[in-house]
């Protein structure tokens, strides 16, 4: 039975927070707009599929509102810190909040820019976006979103005709404008701006915003306690998602992490080609804070930050006993989703813990890539290419029942990786060429990846035939 389409069903429910959590503002007018990237798989569960090229351009690069939508865009207020510095001086500085909109599953969708112009918030900087920070983008959330990640996807993007200076790259170069679906505009930092003045009316609403439109849940007398625990669960699943990817997100400011646990706006990100602790994506993190070994700590600590911002609305006691759940939940979100990526079905917590402890360290120690361990693992059996080191490996591997098989074409071939020397050469075609065809072939074979990784269930696989 083919399911039905999703219908567009249009939202407006920040508007309900009232002007002190937003500015209104308008998008640039952009000298060209020539569309380049639209994911109507995304589209798809919005109800937006159908629009026609022109159409899509006037609603994601020109910016005319979406019927029913918001008439007009909102930049949210926010503080955050900024390698561990608090920074009251940030917002929506080259970005805001497009639109809201029901998804497939139920739940409310936000449609957010990057690159859209200038707002109260930009201080000295243009509100733009190069074309190859859209590029990067795209890369990143079609590589994280095939690999189990919980992550923001790239909506649209669509190229400018300005010219922008940078200082950390060459220029100038080509300019964007990129919109991304989720489904939160909320950051931990939106909470800490409202603490920093003090406002606990403003808390009292946007924790009740966050749990009844985000969550699905009414909220009661504990709601501060019950939107920490939902944050700190849903955070700690993402840096274990993290780590199984082998991702690296750059820069885990209390801005970049949202309420619902989704990973979002992609600056200096990276794929670990082998699991090393200390890798970091960031030229300026010189002090590693953001290594790929250190992001659950990291993440962790953007949460202790949330749970001071909500202290001024509730007792300390019930914030600091959740806090204290974060490592426990890590440890089975790292677990479940190592298992994911080797095709297996989980056992019981210990077994899974001493299954992680196990591959961790010979990965590491063999220098083996990442990618080529989890493609040639999938189903839980190893080549026997695979030596003595990992002879432990394979023993505790042989104990686990695979909930997937290798038939899908993509396990025939090699693996799928998004390593920094191939996003420069998909740039680089762009860039010299105007070659999209690199990027829309990599796009296509991330697809097929997780297509793969999602795998068909054996017990189904067996009713087909």
């Amino acid at each position: 039975m083919t399911a039905r389409p999703q219908a567009y069903r249009p939202e407006t429910a920040i508007l309900d927070l009232g002007d002190a959590f937003y500015d209104r503002v308008t998008a640039a007018d952009f000298p060209q707009t020539i569309l380049r990237f639209r994911n109507d798989r995304a589209a798809v569960e919005v109800g937006l599929d159908a629009l026609s090229d022109e159409e899509w351009i006037a609603h994601f690069g020109r910016f005319a509102p979406l019927s029913g939508s918001l008439p007009e865009p909102l930049a949210l207020r926010y503080h955050g810190h900024q390698f561990r510095n608090y920074n009251p001086d940030i917002g929506d500085g080259r970005g805001f909040l497009f639109a809201q909109l029901v998804g497939a599953d139920g739940r409310l969708m936000d449609l957010g820019t990057k690159g859209s112009g200038q707002t109260p918030y930009s201080r000295f900087g243009d509100g733009r976006l190069t074309l190859k920070g859209g590029i990067r983008e795209i890369l990143a959330t079609e590589m994280l979103e095939a690999l189990g990640v919980p992550t923001s996807r790239t909506f649209s993007l669509i190229e400018t005709g300005e010219a922008l200076e940078r200082n950390d790259e060459p220029s100038p170069t080509r300019s964007a404008v990129l919109v991304r679906l989720s489904h939160s505009h909320v950051r931990i930092g939106t909470f800490q701006r409202l603490a920093y003045f003090r406002d606990e009316a403003a808390l009292r609403a946007l924790t009740g915003y966050a749990l009844l439109r985000l969550y699905g849940e009414k909220p009661g007398d504990d709601a501060p306690a019950r939107l920490l625990d939902l944050v700190v669960g849903r955070t700690a699943t993402l840096a274990g998602k993290y780590m199984a990817a082998g991702f690296v997100h750059g820069v885990l400011n209390s801005d970049n992490i949202n309420v619902t646990g989704e990973s979002f706006d992609y600056g200096p990100w990276r794929f670990t080609p082998t699991w090393d602790p200390g890798f970091t994506a960031a030229y300026f993190d010189h002090a590693g804070l953001y290594a790929f070994g250190r992001q659950p700590e990291a993440i962790h600590w953007d949460a202790m930050q949330l749970a001071v911002a909500l202290r001024p609305i509730c007792e300390a006691e019930p914030l600091i006993a959740t806090l204290d759940t974060f490592g426990d939940r890590y440890q089975r979100a790292v677990s479940d989703a190592i298992l994911w990526r080797l095709g297996l079905t989980p056992r019981d917590p210990d077994s899974d813990r001493a299954l992680v402890q196990t591959i961790e360290p010979v990965l590491r120690g063999t220098a083996t890539g990442i990618d080529r361990f989890f493609f040639d693992a999938f189903g839980g059996r190893l080549p026997d290419s695979y030596g003595e080191p990992w002879d432990e490996v394979r023993d505790a591997l042989a104990a686990y029942t695979p909930r997937a098989d290798r038939s899908h074409p993509y396990w025939s071939g090699e693996p799928c990786s998004m390593l920094i020397d191939e996003v420069e050469t998909i740039w680089s075609a762009i860039d010299e060429r105007d070659d999209w065809e690199p990027l829309y072939a990599k796009v296509a074979a991330i697809r097929e990846m997780g297509e793969a990784l999602a795998g068909e269930p054996l017990a189904a696989a067996a009713a087909n035939g």
